[in-house]
């Protein structure tokens, strides 16, 4: 443990040189001493900031070239990602920094040479975030009245709970983050086991987990549901979502930005909490899986998504009229095509109407066998199907129906093209009375050849065996276009390499459509 600060000063370093263009001996200055002294560039100084709780942060400041005294400049505070240190943000501050904003960058508590322990975006990380802003006001020339927040993943989703605690915020940017974090990595009541399995090995590996972590993070991945209410609470305390109306009493313009992969925290919560927004705010989807749609901006290469969070803040902080404000809100790309749709609001996305694919036969399956439908990996797959068009992929026919059940409607005389929230009603009859089952909607090509569109989990507990119950079920929101001649399955099973599931031993589960409760999808379509 003793050796990792030094290691982490030396990699901050060693990337700060490569992002400012500095010669390895300056590089190794940095932590002193500006690192940029030019003119016509801005100026970067690390520094000690003081967080709440007296601890410490460590951070870096941006300040834009040849500040005049006297003069204020709008204030952009950026918190770091989960297991990153305090220079991730170094190419895009130093981009803020040149256009006349002052930047502050720090590395959250807990993690690498920062102060604390790691409290997951616990009311000390967001005092943090007004500590910070306290000190800039003091120490910079930052203008109390143009302050924004900014961030990716964990970074966004402590900017968003900040701005429901600091009216002084105007405008936030929140990419790839969390506004709710149980329907995040506990939807469907089921633990996503890869997301938070990665998210508890970096935080013990570029951090210091705090007990209450510690023990969070041992009831969720050992399924101790007698601690269920407890973990469902500790999640309600770090989701935007249950704060949304003092974030829309504070005003700030807020920007949420995601991919349609997201295995950490997928697209669905951030849409649902987008509606409930009532001040500016602008809504952004991308093909990608988490953090991959900005992470070449984080390099410094052209990026549209960091774009747009330049414009945004530039229309907020500086007051400019660059018609980010005019476009439509909701901005989506399909992972089946290049170019960007836009549209009013969230509900308008599946516009063209909702064509419900029926669900007739009855389907009876074994379970604690994994058929070989299934999400595919943490991270690869998504990134796979971002910059190949290659999902998750499945052979239809071979998919053995002792363990999957499967559904295909009729071959598409015409394109459909997949946009919105896919829900699934079915009847569910169990022989044990708990369970888990994973649903799967695929487009299906003339080979039988399934390429994943959209899936989600669903767990019960406590249910009567061989008693029915019903379903409702909201499969991860996406935009997919199903060419012509290709047609739609959904396939069910009790499986996943992302999930945690709870099928005990010889449990079997039947998929009915009763008369009066017929089972369906309901698949949202743009209009043609």
């Amino acid at each position: 443990m003793r050796n990792r600060p030094t290691t982490a000063a030396a990699v901050a370093a060693l990337l700060a040189a490569t992002a400012l263009g500095l010669s390895p001996h300056q590089a190794q200055a940095a932590p002193a001493a500006a690192t940029s002294q030019t003119d016509t560039s801005s100026q970067v100084r690390f520094h000690d900031i003081p967080g709440s709780g007296g601890i410490t942060l460590k951070g870096n400041v941006f300040t834009p070239a040849g500040t005049e005294p006297g003069r204020k400049y709008p204030l952009i505070v950026l918190p770091t990602s989960w297991g990153m240190p305090q220079i991730e943000y170094i190419a895009q501050a130093k981009q803020l920094a040149d256009s006349g904003y002052v930047v502050v960058s720090y590395t959250s508590r807990g993690f690498w040479l920062s102060g604390g322990q790691i409290e997951t975006a616990g009311p000390a990380d967001i005092a943090d975030v007004s500590a910070v802003i306290d000190w800039a006001l003091a120490n910079t020339p930052a203008d109390p009245g143009r302050i924004g927040l900014g961030g990716v993943s964990y970074g966004a989703g402590i900017s968003l709970l900040a701005s429901a605690h600091d009216p002084r915020v105007k405008a936030v940017v929140a990419l790839s983050g969390w506004a709710d974090l149980i329907q995040s990595i506990y939807s469907g009541r089921t633990q996503h086991l890869q997301a938070a399995g990665m998210l508890g090995a970096a935080g013990y590996l570029t951090g210091r987990p705090g007990p209450e972590l510690q023990q969070i993070l041992g009831d969720f991945l050992g399924s101790k549901l007698e601690n269920e209410q407890a973990m469902i609470e500790w999640g309600k305390k770090r989701s935007a979502s249950q704060q949304v109306d003092r974030i829309n009493a504070n005003g700030a313009a807020i920007m949420l930005g995601n991919a349609w992969g997201d295995t950490i925290f997928p697209p669905n919560q951030y849409a649902e909490f987008f509606e409930k927004l009532t001040g500016p705010k602008r809504l952004e989807f991308r093909p990608g899986d988490h953090a991959t749609a900005e992470a070449t901006g984080l390099l410094g290469l052209p990026n549209d998504t960091w774009t747009n969070a330049h414009r945004w803040f530039d229309r907020y902080l500086k007051g400019e009229r660059n018609g980010v404000d005019t476009e439509a809100p909701v901005q989506i790309k399909s992972r089946s095509t290049d170019g960007y749709e836009g549209y009013a609001d969230w509900k308008s996305v599946g516009s063209g109407g909702t064509e419900k694919l029926p669900l007739a036969d009855s389907e009876h399956v074994w379970a604690n066998v994994d058929s070989g439908a299934n999400g595919g990996i943490l991270f690869l797959s998504s990134v796979l199907d971002q910059f190949a068009k290659a999902p998750p992929a499945a052979s239809i026919p071979l998919l053995p129906r002792a363990f999957a059940a499967v559904w295909q409607s009729p071959r598409y005389a015409q394109e459909r093209r997949i946009r919105g929230t896919v829900r699934l009603h079915t009847t569910v009859t169990p022989t044990k009375g708990d369970g888990t089952f994973v649903a799967y909607l695929y487009d299906v090509g003339p080979l039988g050849i399934g390429k994943l569109v959209s899936n989600a989990p669903y767990t019960f507990h406590g249910k009567t065996p061989g008693q029915s119950f019903g379903v409702d079920l909201d499969l991860f929101s996406t935009a997919y276009d199903v060419p012509e001649g290709h047609r739609l399955a959904l396939v069910v099973d009790t499986v996943d390499p992302l999930y945690i599931e709870h099928n005990p031993a010889g449990a079997q589960l039947t998929f009915s459509s009763p008369r009066t409760d017929p089972s369906y999808v309901s698949v949202p379509l743009r209009e043609q």
